[in-house]
């Protein structure tokens, strides 16, 4: 009897077996005669049908990186149903480059902030950085902005090594006894190792004033002569022969950001989550607290988080600056030429 049991389970399990089997060679049949339909029907085939999703997935990252702006995603999203769920495949989103992940002001929706909160939770870094600088200023969540923030930076992130710099500087989001200068210049070594230019000139600075850090002035003078020369080599790599022929003609509307070299070049293109506060705040008028002022400098976009915070020019006292970066960059595009003493002072000094 149990020997019976035992050779109907075998055969049971047999034919299991084989109807699996069959199964699967119909699948297989039905895949070679899918691409034999598709190589003796040219005008009716559906290629992408014929890609596997890996290589789909890749061409996506590969143009999620190198976007230029967010529609040559968006467009290539809109290609077909398999391609925009594809495109929300974590990989991809983990590889969206600034260019790509760059929102307007005008554009900000709660399907923007879900789409970077989206990139963020893939672990794009740069996602991070800017999602978490538009929360700090722009959404005043102080809490949720600076950890977005640190996490960009624990990812050695420059921009957001560098911004977190800004913050310990001037004690954003605190008081002003929530300044930490050692833990400004730590982060802005960091960044400036990594090679960010404004984080180089503010070590710089700090370094020729002493501010959070022994005095060395010669030390300071090399990192802003290296600052320069990293601002024009990028500058002459991106656009050579537009450099040449504004070299050529001696253009006036170059700006002379190289002033050690005796250089004249374009203001540098700000981060876009920099030029998403400039257009956030631009678009808004004043500010709810006119005391709150923002850095006098067009390319950055911060704001004070409270009275007083960022530091005046001390000629005019008109000029407001989040970092002496700001400062230098604005006193060479703008600033030298506006600049001018106030009443009181213009008065004594006749």
């Amino acid at each position: 009897m149990a020997s019976h049991s035992r050779r109907r389970s075998t055969l049971v399990i047999q034919r299991g077996a084989s109807r699996n089997e069959g199964k699967r060679e119909q699948r297989t049949e039905a895949r070679v005669r899918k691409r034999r339909r598709l190589a003796t029907s040219p005008a009716e085939a559906d290629y992408f049908d014929g890609l596997p999703d890996d290589l789909l997935v890749s061409v996506l990252s590969k143009l999620s990186s190198s976007a230029q702006r967010p529609s040559d995603l968006i467009s290539a999203l809109l290609t077909s149903k398999r391609f925009h769920a594809l495109g929300h495949h974590p990989l991809v989103l983990s590889m969206a480059g600034s260019s790509c992940l760059s929102v307007r002001a005008k554009a900000w929706r709660d399907s923007a902030h879900r789409f970077l909160k989206r990139c963020v939770d893939c672990g794009n870094l740069e996602a991070s950085y800017i999602l978490g600088m538009i929360r700090f200023y722009a959404l005043e969540n102080r809490g949720s902005g600076a950890s977005l923030m640190a996490k960009a930076a624990v990812g050695s992130h420059a921009a957001a090594l560098y911004s977190l710099a800004i913050v310990q500087f001037n004690g954003s989001g605190g008081s002003k006894a929530h300044k930490d200068l050692r833990a400004g210049v730590s982060l802005c070594a960091r960044a400036a190792f990594l090679g960010h230019v404004d984080a180089l000139r503010e070590l710089g600075h700090c370094l020729q004033d002493g501010y959070g850090i022994r005095r060395n002035t010669a030390a300071g003078r090399r990192l802003l002569v290296q600052a320069n020369a990293r601002e024009l080599a990028a500058a002459v790599s991106s656009s050579w022969p537009e450099w040449l022929e504004k070299r050529r003609l001696a253009d006036p509307g170059g700006y002379s950001l190289l002033s050690d070299y005796g250089c004249s070049l374009p203001a540098p293109e700000p981060h876009p989550a920099n030029r998403f506060l400039v257009e956030w705040f631009g678009s808004r008028g004043a500010p709810a607290s006119e005391e709150l002022r923002l850095c006098s400098h067009r390319g950055c976009g911060r704001r004070e988080t409270r009275r007083h915070e960022f530091r005046r020019c001390s000629v005019c006292s008109l000029a407001n600056y989040c970092s002496r970066a700001c400062q230098a960059l604005d006193w060479k595009l703008s600033h030298k030429a506006e600049c001018a003493p106030t009443v009181p002072w213009a008065a004594a000094s006749l």
